[in-house]
């Protein structure tokens, strides 16, 4: 499905000059501080940086990578074989460092690359889709990359720890409310701290803590969506806000709704048969908001504020009446985030995280 995405009308336009003079100087600071605070790269470790040329973002991404890691190898995806990928991994060790610059997303025939370097216990940083960031978007992408641990793992933690501890939670979208009346699975973090997990490192930017109702069939009420991602996966902006009706966790009425987004639904039912809403996403990147975008909705989906996704698709939970063989959709949706509260806290409002 082809829809209207976030274009230059929504984030304005740069000219490739200032790109180039402003943003690589910014974009080596908030490289050196992935590297160091998060990843906690060694410069006695090796590192492979994989990148192409194919967009001014990914150029000026590599360049600041090589500002930060003058000893690594620099292989243009385009101008070698696969095999020289390969043969280039393959001399790497345990807890080396493979950073991955890809204007849309780097195929290497049957070889996954990210899970398979993870397998070999390689550190991995990932950069894709950099194309549907043009001009001012790709500033925003750049600031997005900015890494504050203390913001992260303070209010990542705390967040955590608030939504596996409470038994409901209420999503406040400016007059209508989507109540979870259930306890949460336990939440995920994706923030920068790899220290207790079995993989250092994934998709750049950063920055979400999500969870699921433990009983999808628990949550009831309305929200109203700002954004939805397109099956290309581009963020799709209406021009007013559709409110979902959520009843025994599916999608029963929408309202205020869109030819677009109506397709979306279909795709949906007449693939899985009906439309389940699952993940509870607690965005925390404060380069994105709800009037600063970028057309990407898997870098979108960080923006500071709720989203939440749409299908039986979930491969973090399992739910026993929901056949994951048959679960294909996974669908982006950004609600109007006026108050959060779980139980009876209040832990989102004016557009940041109350803790």
């Amino acid at each position: 499905m082809n829809t209207p995405t976030a274009n230059e009308e929504d984030v304005g336009t740069v000219s490739e000059e200032t790109i180039a003079e402003e943003a690589i100087d910014a974009a080596e600071k908030h490289l050196r501080d992935i590297l160091s605070m998060a990843i906690q790269h060694a410069p006695s470790r090796a590192a492979v940086v994989v990148s192409d040329t194919r967009c001014e973002l990914a150029t000026t991404l590599t360049e600041a990578y090589r500002r930060c890691l003058p000893n690594a190898t620099f292989i243009d995806f385009d101008a070698v074989t696969p095999d020289a990928v390969l043969a280039a991994f393959a001399g790497l060790e345990a807890n080396d460092l493979v950073v991955l610059i890809q204007s849309t997303n780097f195929r290497l025939e049957a070889f996954r690359i990210r899970v398979e370097l993870f397998k070999r216990a390689l550190k991995v940083i990932e950069h894709p889709h950099l194309s549907r960031m043009p001009g001012a978007q790709a500033l925003c992408y750049i600031d997005s990359l900015a890494y504050d641990p203390g913001y992260y793992r303070g209010v990542g933690y705390a967040l955590k720890a608030r939504i596996d501890s409470a038994r409901m939670g209420v999503v406040d979208s400016g007059g209508e409310r989507l109540v979870f009346a259930s306890p949460f699975e336990p939440a995920k973090l994706n923030i920068g701290d790899y220290r207790e997990m079995n993989n250092v490192g994934g998709q750049f930017p950063i920055g979400e803590v999500f969870t699921e109702a433990q009983d999808l069939e628990a949550v009831n009420g309305r929200v109203r969506i700002f954004v939805f991602g397109d099956t290309s996966f581009r963020v799709n902006r209406p021009a007013h806000p559709i409110t979902l009706v959520i009843t025994k966790g599916r999608v029963s009425d929408v309202l205020n709704s869109t030819p677009d987004f109506d397709q979306v639904l279909a795709n949906i039912r007449a693939d899985e048969g009906e439309v389940w809403l699952r993940e509870l996403g607690f965005g925390m990147n404060r380069a994105f908001s709800r009037d600063r975008m970028v057309s990407d909705i898997g870098t979108y989906e960080r923006m500071c504020g709720i989203h939440l996704s749409l299908g039986a698709k979930h491969g973090v939970y399992n739910k026993a009446n929901i056949k994951r063989a048959s679960a294909r959709y996974h669908i982006d949706v950004f609600a109007v985030t006026e108050a959060v509260y779980l139980d009876d806290e209040l832990v989102y409002r004016n557009g940041a995280w109350q803790i």
